[in-house]
């Protein structure tokens, strides 16, 4: 399984909005920053607006503000909001597993298993686990 630029660079959008968590950050600081076409990177914030998990500030100072403290968003809400599933497999992809062959399919073990494996990482580092070590990371223009 690929992470896309999408959910890598919805990630790393996060992690700079988080930086700063009592300002608005621009979408053009972000591109500049991070080297991300400001296109691309409208389209993405999109999502992450109707998420909830940001907001845009309108005015003098307008930009993007997260919603929420860093700790309360993990990597796995940010990557499955920008990516869709990260299931390895389309059949894990549903509460219950509505494929035919379920009951027979013996790599059905392996999938679940790199899917719990997945899940157990993207779902215990929070944005805030992050951005601290960003910050500990000499200062750098792109991350």
């Amino acid at each position: 399984m690929k992470i896309s630029t999408k959910g890598r660079y919805a990630l790393r959008m996060m992690i700079e909005f988080g930086l700063n968590p009592n300002q608005c950050t621009k979408i053009s600081q972000v591109a500049a920053r991070q080297g991300i076409s400001e296109k691309y990177l409208e389209q993405i914030v999109t999502v992450l607006l109707r998420a909830g998990y940001v907001r845009s500030i309108r005015g003098a100072q307008d930009g993007y503000m997260l919603t929420r403290p860093a700790e309360e968003y993990t990597v796995g809400m940010i990557l499955r909001q920008a990516e869709g599933s990260l299931s390895p497999v389309s059949c894990l992809d549903d509460e219950v597993n509505q494929c035919d062959r379920a009951g027979q399919c013996v790599s059905l073990t392996v999938w679940k298993q790199i899917k719990d494996a997945i899940d157990q990482v993207v779902d215990h580092v929070t944005l805030a686990d992050l951005i601290e070590e960003q910050r500990q990371k000499p200062d750098q223009n792109l991350m």
